[in-house]
């Protein structure tokens, strides 16, 4: 019998578990447990509901064992920066608190006047962004960082609770702003500032690293298979960008989903003076590359106009909606903090065509298309910003994640940019998630050798820019948003 993958891959809104193996030289996925995600309100704090997760992660590898397979290995990946404090017997102290929560709003500004904002990028090569771990850590009550033995990110927790192993996979902390670019570890000075010391945290490892056995003794009412758990690109954009069937040199990738990350791999971390002005980021990626990438809000303004709309729109619907109103009638910059978490984002949308003078969207259709049309200027902004900070020459982009399944986005960013897009696979997430297991098992020998599979296992969208005039748009963008770039 061929060998079998379970990617655990957990969003902020849903998470499942797809089994995968090798059928005629191709990759089979088959999703076999979904659940909901989401923050909660826990005593007027946002908050993750992990018990949760880890429940649903335990009923799906039973569903595993139900399917007829009694030996399976197993990666999760999830979203980055949010954490649990464990204490003196590995017991959790708090809650893990979301990155949405409001508490780290006014934060920045304290840790920069301990040390300075171009020294911390200098540092960790992180986009300056509000709910970092770094701020999060920062937040604590200082007495409960004093109890605290361990800190997890989430995981690394829920590798954690499977096997009773700690490590730190190194994708995900790299994201937390504290992680050294050079030295490969936590900063110590950065640590300081918060109040933390560096065997607070566990070893920090590379994906593909045996963590240990899933111990049945831990969950004795769910029949379970017998699973070998492996860190694998833990941060969920890191397994996509894995997943993302780039070939040669010249490709930037684009995992579009709540969050739109635009980005390149790059073979060592960018920390120039105009990478730090333009807020890009540079995070760990598979084989120690760096994923050098713009952090942009995606598909998190749609699911929250879908929210507030009275009619039951789904996304397809939004998109045939759009494509009845004109494009580029209205120019936003949805990367501005406004649109990270506001009570009404379809007020917030309107307040801010009315407070710059613009044509005010009220349909589902005008809404739809106010988003659809002001991404694709922003992801082409990122793509000659990219090549601007790089040197590297993009001549084509790989959208993967939910968002690729928008092929009237796809075409307006294909428009924008004047780049061949490729869109595809939507799973890249789960992809690549496995293929780091197929790596660590030896059944695939490298990350060429990965993607080549993608390329051959699955169906990928290609569209070719049509005539625009793309410098006026970009120039009426910038004029209407007073930005000279989207931070």
């Amino acid at each position: 019998m061929n060998q079998v993958y379970v990617s655990v891959d957990i969003g902020a809104s849903s998470g499942r578990l797809i089994l995968s193996s090798m059928e005629e030289g191709k990759l089979q996925l088959q999703e076999v447990h979904r659940f909901a995600n989401g923050s909660t309100n826990h005593h007027g704090k946002c908050v993750w509901d992990i018990d949760h997760l880890l429940t649903e992660t335990i009923k799906g590898l039973a569903i595993v064992k139900s399917h007829g397979h009694n030996s399976c290995m197993v990666g999760i990946d999830t979203w980055a920066v949010d954490y649990l404090l464990l204490g003196d017997d590995r017991k959790r102290l708090q809650e893990a608190f979301s990155y949405r929560d409001s508490r780290t709003a006014e934060t920045m500004g304290k840790v920069f006047s301990k040390i300075p904002q171009e020294e911390i990028y200098r540092k960790t090569g992180i986009q300056f962004l509000q709910f970092n771990t770094l701020y999060q850590l920062y937040e604590e009550e200082k007495d409960k960082l004093a109890q605290t033995k361990q800190i997890l990110l989430i995981p690394d927790y829920l590798n954690y609770r499977l096997t009773g192993k700690a490590v730190q996979e190194v994708t995900n902390a790299s994201t937390t702003q504290l992680f050294n670019l050079q030295t490969r570890t936590y900063d110590e000075e950065l640590l300081k500032v918060i109040g933390l010391k560096p065997d607070q945290f566990p070893e920090i490892v590379e994906p593909g690293t045996f963590i240990g056995k899933l111990d049945p003794t831990l969950f004795p009412s769910y029949d379970l298979p017998d699973c070998d758990v492996y860190t694998v690109a833990s941060h969920d954009t890191a397994s996509a960008v894995v997943g993302t069937p780039g070939e040669g040199n010249n490709w930037a990738f684009l995992s579009s989903g709540t969050w739109s990350l635009i980005g390149i791999e790059s073979a060592h971390p960018i920390v120039t003076e105009a990478a730090f002005k333009e807020a890009f980021t540079n995070e760990a990626g598979m084989n120690k590359t760096t994923r050098f990438l713009k952090n942009i809000i995606g598909m998190w303004v749609m699911q929250e106009i879908r929210r507030i709309l009275p009619q039951d729109y789904n996304f397809a619907r939004f998109v045939v909606e759009a494509k009845k109103e004109k494009p580029f009638q209205q120019f936003v910059n949805f990367n501005e903090d406004r649109f990270l978490n506001p009570h009404n984002m379809v007020a917030e949308i309107q307040a801010y065509c009315a407070s710059t003078n613009q044509k005010i969207p009220k349909t589902a259709g005008e809404l739809a298309g106010c988003v659809y049309s002001n991404l694709a200027i922003i992801y082409a902004i990122a793509m000659n910003k990219l090549t601007e900070l790089t040197g590297q020459s993009i001549e084509s982009l790989h959208i993967v994640g939910g968002g690729a399944n928008n092929a009237y986005l796809n075409q307006l960013t294909a428009d924008v940019s004047g780049k061949t897009v490729y869109a595809g696979p939507t799973e890249a997430t789960a992809i690549g998630n496995v293929l780091v297991q197929m790596m660590a098992a030896g059944e695939v020998a490298s990350i060429e050798e990965a993607r080549r599979l993608i390329r051959s296992s699955f169906e990928i969208n290609k569209f070719e820019p049509q005539t625009l005039d793309r410098e006026k748009l970009v120039k009426q963008f910038k004029e209407v948003t007073n930005d000279e770039y989207v931070n």
